[in-house]
C-alpha cells in the first residue's frame, strides 16, 4: 500500500477530513462521476477519486499500489493538468492553494490569497490544522506553486486525456500558456 492509497482511504473513512477538503479546496470525494469517460494515450487506467462543484474530476492514474500514481485534474470544459506526482502532493496543493485552478485564468497567488483571507480570516489556522490532521508537511504557497509548475509541465504527452472511441480531440492543457 502506498502513501497515496493510505491517504485516500483516510479521507474516505473520516468525514471531517472529507468535509474540510470539500471546502475551500473543492475536492469532494462524494463527486466521483466524471462528465465523460476518459482515457490516457498510454492506456494507463484512470480512477476518479473526487470532483469539484464546477464538474471537474480528480483522477489517480495507474493501478492501486503502483509505484507512480500521479493525480490528473480534468475540468468539464475539456482542459486537464497533472496537479501532483502523487495524492500526497496533490492534497497538499489543494489545502495550501485551494484556488489553484484560478491561476489558469491569469490571477496571481497574491490576488487570490488576499481575496480568500478577506472572506475567511481564519484560513491560515484552518489550513495548518488540516495539514496536521492529514499528516502532511506544511509548505509555503511558493513551494506549492513551484511543485504545481513542475508537475503540470509533465502533463503532455502521456497524461493528456481523450474520450475513447470518439472523434473528439484530446483535452487541452489547463496551463497551456504556462503557469504565471
Amino acid at each position: 500500500m502506498t502513501a497515496s492509497d493510505d491517504l485516500l482511504r483516510r479521507i474516505e473513512r473520516e468525514p471531517s477530513l472529507a468535509t474540510a477538503l470539500a471546502w475551500p479546496g473543492d475536492f469532494d470525494v462524494e463527486r466521483r462521476d466524471p462528465v465523460e469517460d476518459l482515457a490516457l494515450p498510454t492506456g494507463i487506467p484512470l480512477h476518479p477519486i473526487a470532483g469539484c462543484g464546477a464538474g471537474g474530476t480528480y483522477f489517480l492514474c495507474g493501478e492501486a499500489g503502483a509505484k507512480e500514481r500521479p493525480v490528473l485534474y480534468a475540468d468539464s470544459e475539456g482542459q486537464a493538468t497533472l496537479i501532483g506526482a502523487d495524492l500526497v502532493e496533490a492534497i497538499t496543493l489543494i489545502v495550501v492553494l485551494p484556488f489553484w485552478r484560478d491561476l489558469a485564468k491569469g490571477f496571481t497567488i497574491s490576488q487570490l490569497g488576499a481575496d480568500l483571507r478577506a472572506d475567511h480570516p481564519d484560513f491560515n489556522t484552518e489550513r495548518d490544522r488540516l495539514l496536521h490532521a492529514l499528516g502532511l508537511a506544511p509548505t509555503s504557497e511558493e513551494e506549492a506553486i513551484a511543485r504545481l509548475r513542475a508537475i503540470a509541465a509533465r502533463t503532455a504527452p502521456n497524461h493528456v486525456p481523450h474520450v475513447p472511441d470518439d472523434e473528439h480531440l484530446p483535452y487541452e492543457l489547463l496551463f497551456g500558456d504556462g503557469l504565471g
